[in-house]
């Protein structure tokens, strides 16, 4: 039986631009895959690090659908979890070779489940020495979220930021046998472009409560991290003059207008300009600990 990785998110509150995301929640989970393509799958996960420190410019990936801590996923995939990049971000505030961090970014988003955490160890790190980000060429919810807690943000020509809300897929029993089930399509209040039972309006309320209770957390950590007024967010980011119809993505010249991104700029123009202004002389210095998962996960793939 396929088990796909959507599969993994539904139920809970997610930050994900789903039109940039399908094709990778469409994706067979590593675990439901034969053993012998595990075993590849674990292997080819060796070469991925959480980071790499060149010149004193420490460059994190940000990929994928990101998890609070899917070891499966990141050694699979090499994709983010926010337990790895809180430790990450934790790590290279604290290293004397690191001069400056930069998150690169190309994720639509993921479970809002340790976003939190991992924004504040963003902004944590930022306290200690400078942190960039870029879209290259993508930034979404939950890593938009993550981003908004760098001192910039460039954006690759044609990448996208944005799409800043919280949505939730809920069920109802429905039916004279109660066998059938109507399907429910949430999102928080201010992104319409974007379980109690919602069948019910008082479980519906209470769905949107704490949809609304997480969104509050997000738009007040962008409107912190970009330095836009709270009470300002919600109209830049609706599509149109209702505050409410905000979690759309934007692109180039539109986001930066919005205050979601500083520059416009490719990934070479932009590493250029890391480099001039935080570089030094060092060797790279690739993260361990990464090397371990993915060495742990192909040790349990050969079993």
């Amino acid at each position: 039986m396929r088990s796909e990785i959507g599969a993994m998110l539904a139920g809970a509150p997610v930050a994900i631009a789903a039109e940039f995301a399908r094709d990778m929640l469409a994706r067979e989970v590593p675990e439901a895959a034969s053993p012998e393509a595990a075993a590849r799958g674990a292997e080819a996960a060796l070469g991925a690090e959480r980071f790499t420190v060149q010149r004193g410019l420490a460059v994190v990936p940000v990929r994928g659908i990101l998890t609070p801590n899917s070891a499966v996923l990141e050694a699979w995939f090499g994709w983010s979890t926010y337990f790895g990049l809180a430790e990450t971000m934790a790590e290279l505030a604290e290293r004397a070779d690191v001069a400056a961090i930069v998150l690169d970014l190309d994720s639509p988003g993921g479970l809002v489940l340790g976003c939190e955490d991992a924004a504040q160890a963003v902004a944590a790190a930022g306290a200690r020495k400078p942190v960039h980000a870029i879209a290259a060429p993508m930034a979404a919810s939950a890593a938009y979220w993550l981003a908004s807690q760098a001192s910039s943000i460039a954006l690759t020509p044609g990448g996208v930021v944005g799409s800043i809300g919280v949505a939730l897929e809920a069920t109802s029993v429905v039916g004279p046998d109660a066998r059938g089930e109507q399907a429910y399509r949430l999102t928080s209040s201010h992104a319409r472009a974007k379980r109690p039972d919602p069948g019910t309006e008082a479980g519906m309320a209470e769905l949107l409560r704490a949809l609304d209770e997480i969104e509050a957390a997000f738009h007040a950590a962008v409107a912190r991290g970009r330095n836009i007024p709270p009470g300002d967010l919600a109209a830049r980011l609706s599509v149109s003059g209702d505050p409410c119809d905000g979690g759309a993505c934007f692109r180039g010249a539109e986001a930066v207008a919005r205050g979601l991104a500083d520059t416009i700029e490719t990934r070479a123009a932009f590493y250029a300009r890391m480099i001039s202004a935080h570089g030094a002389a060092a060797r790279p210095a690739p993260s361990a600990r990464f090397g371990a998962i993915a060495a742990a996960a192909l040790a349990r793939a050969a079993l």
